[in-house]
C-alpha cells in the first residue's frame, strides 16, 4: 500500500490512538481522525497535520462522511466500564462501523483486540473485545485483527498500576491473579505492528497474536519494577481471587480508577500468552522487547517528561468592576469569582495556572485537597492521584487530578470540569484578560450547579473552606507567575 492512501484512525484521544497518529504521519501517510468531540484534540502536536472529522460510531448517520475516500481504518473504539450495557454499546458501535465500511468500499479494517483464550470464561469486557473482532470480520471488508498482551508504556493502565504499587508498598498480600501467566507488550512494539501492517498485504484477513519477549506473572512485574528502582519488596501469595476487592484496593492506593482497573483484573485469572508465531513470520524485522527493557524505556520517558498520552458552553462572565471577591447565585448556579489586577505578562500567568496539580500540587492547603481526593476515592470516585501527563504541558481533554481540562485557550484561559463524585456539576476556571492600562486582569472562578437538596447542602458545607483555599490559591498563583516572569 502506498503512503498516499488516506488512513482513518478512530479513538484519537485514547492511549493507543494518540500515539499511532504521529507514527503514521512519520511514515508518510495521509491521516484522517474520527472523534466525537474535536475540542478534545486541542494541543496535540500533530493536530495541524491531520484531517479531523466529527462523527460517532454509535450514530450510523455520521459515519459515511468520515469513511469517504478512506482505504484503511484503524478501529480503536471500546469502553472500559464492563457490564452488560457497555458490552451492548461496544457491539452496536462495531456493527455500525462494519456496515458503513462496506458501503464505503474500504480495503481493510485493522483492529486491536486482547490476547486471551476466547474459549475461557471471560469477563464482560474481554468477551466484548473478542465479539467486536468477530462482528468486524463478518462484514465484506477484510480485517487484520491483532490480539495484544497487556500494553506496557508510560501512562498505560498496566504500568501505572505496577509503578504505584511497587513504589508505595513494601509487602504485598497477593490475590491469586497475581500469579497468572501473561505476556505484556511494549507500546512501541504494538505501534510497530499496527503501522507495519499497512505495508504487509499478507496480514490482510489474519488473526495475529502479539506479545513481548517475556512470559511472566503480575507478581514478577512488580518485582521487576522494584528491582529497576532498587526497592526490596516481599510477596505473600493467597488463593483468593476477589477481583472487585482488588480493584477497590488498587483504586484507593494508586491513581488508576476502579472502572479502568476492574476489567483488567477480571481478565487476569486466565493466562494471556502468545501461542501462534504468525506475527514473527509476517513481521520478521520486529523484535519485541523483553519486560525489563520495556520498563527501563518507560521510566526513561517519564523522567524526561516525554509522556505522549495517558490512560483524559462557555461559563465565562464579564469582569465588570475589579472587585477582589464576588459571590452570586444565577439561574440555579453558584458562582464564586476572585480576581486581581497585575502587571505580570499574560504568558507567565497562563503558565502558572496551567501548571497546577500533579506533583506540583495546588499551591495552597494541599492537605485539604488530599483529604477531598481521599474522600472521593473511598466512594469509588477518581480521587486526586490521577496526577497529570506532564508537569508543565496540558491539553484540552486531559485529566488533571480529579478534574478534566474542558477547554484551553493559549495565554488566555483554562476551564476544568470536576470528575469527583458530587451532587451536581462543578467547574473551576482561570482567565487572564488584557486591560486598557497595560495591566492584566487575572480571574479565578468556581462554578457549581447543584442537583437536589444534597447538592445545596454540599455547597454550603464546602463554601467556608473555599474562602481559605481559593483565596490562598489565587495569591500563590500570582507569586508563581512572578517567579516564572523573572526566570
Amino acid at each position: 500500500m502506498t503512503p498516499t492512501k488516506k488512513i482513518l484512525v478512530t479513538g484519537p484521544t485514547g492511549y493507543v490512538g494518540g500515539r499511532l497518529i504521529p507514527r503514521l504521519l512519520e511514515a508518510g501517510h495521509d491521516v484522517r481522525v474520527l472523534t466525537r468531540d474535536p475540542s478534545r484534540l486541542q494541543g496535540r502536536p500533530w493536530l495541524g497535520r491531520v484531517e479531523v472529522i466529527q462523527a460517532d460510531a454509535f450514530d450510523p448517520v455520521s459515519l459515511p462522511a468520515a469513511l469517504e475516500d478512506i482505504s484503511t481504518a484503524y478501529y480503536l473504539i471500546h469502553g472500559r466500564q464492563g457490564g452488560k450495557t457497555a458490552v451492548e454499546r461496544d457491539l452496536s458501535a462495531a456493527r455500525n462501523f462494519a456496515r458503513a465500511a462496506e458501503n464505503a468500499n474500504l480495503e481493510r479494517i485493522i483492529y486491536l483486540g486482547e490476547l486471551v483464550d476466547p474459549t475461557a470464561k471471560l469477563s464482560p469486557y474481554l468477551r466484548s473485545r473478542h465479539e467486536t473482532g468477530y462482528i468486524l470480520r463478518q462484514g465484506r471488508v477484510p480485517v487484520t485483527e491483532f490480539r495484544a498482551g497487556m500494553i506496557i508504556g508510560s501512562g498505560s493502565v498496566l504500568f501505572e498500576m505496577v509503578r504505584y504499587l511497587s513504589e508505595l508498598q513494601p509487602v504485598f498480600i497477593c490475590p491469586s491473579w497475581f500469579l497468572s501467566q501473561t505476556q505484556p507488550i511494549a507500546i512501541r512494539d504494538t505501534l510497530s505492528y499496527l503501522v507495519s501492517a499497512l505495508e504487509t498485504p499478507e496480514s490482510i484477513g489474519k488473526l495475529i497474536e502479539i506479545g513481548g519477549a517475556t512470559q511472566l506473572t503480575y507478581a514478577d512485574m512488580l518485582l521487576g519494577y522494584s528491582k529497576e528502582r532498587g526497592f526490596k519488596r516481599w510477596l505473600i501469595p493467597t488463593p483468593i481471587y476477589a477481583p472487585r476487592l482488588s480493584a477497590y484496593w488498587i483504586h484507593m492506593v494508586t491513581p488508576v480508577s476502579y472502572q479502568a482497573i476492574l476489567p483488567m483484573i477480571e481478565g487476569l485469572h486466565i493466562e494471556s500468552l502468545v501461542h501462534d508465531d504468525l506475527a514473527r513470520k509476517l513481521f520478521p524485522t520486529i523484535e519485541p522487547l523483553d519486560f525489563q527493557t520495556a520498563m527501563r524505556y518507560t521510566l526513561a520517558k517519564i523522567e524526561n517528561g516525554l509522556v505522549e498520552t495517558s490512560w483524559s458552553d462557555a461559563l465565562v462572565t464579564s469582569a465588570g468592576d475589579i472587585k477582589p471577591y464576588q459571590f452570586k447565585l444565577e439561574e440555579g448556579m453558584f458562582m464564586e469569582k476572585r480576581q486581581t489586577l497585575t502587571d505580570l505578562p499574560a504568558e507567565s500567568i497562563f503558565r502558572a495556572f496551567t501548571g497546577i496539580g500533579g506533583e506540583r500540587g495546588w499551591l495552597y492547603m494541599d492537605w485539604a485537597w488530599a483529604i477531598r481526593g481521599w474522600m472521593d476515592k473511598a466512594i469509588i470516585g477518581v480521587g486526586l492521584r490521577r496526577g497529570r501527563r506532564h508537569p508543565d504541558e496540558i491539553r484540552a481533554g486531559e485529566s488533571l487530578d480529579f478534574w478534566r481540562v474542558e477547554s484551553l485557550t493559549p495565554n488566555q484561559s483554562m476551564r476544568l470540569r470536576a470528575e469527583m463524585k458530587v451532587s451536581g456539576k462543578a467547574w473551576l476556571e482561570f482567565q487572564v484578560t488584557p486591560q486598557e492600562n497595560g495591566k492584566n486582569l487575572f480571574v479565578q472562578t468556581a462554578y457549581f450547579a447543584p442537583r437536589g437538596l444534597l447538592g445545596y447542602l454540599y455547597w454550603y458545607a464546602v463554601w467556608p473552606f473555599h474562602l481559605f483555599v481559593f483565596d490562598g490559591m489565587l495569591r500563590r498563583l500570582v507569586e508563581r507567575a512572578r517567579e516564572i516572569s523573572r526566570q
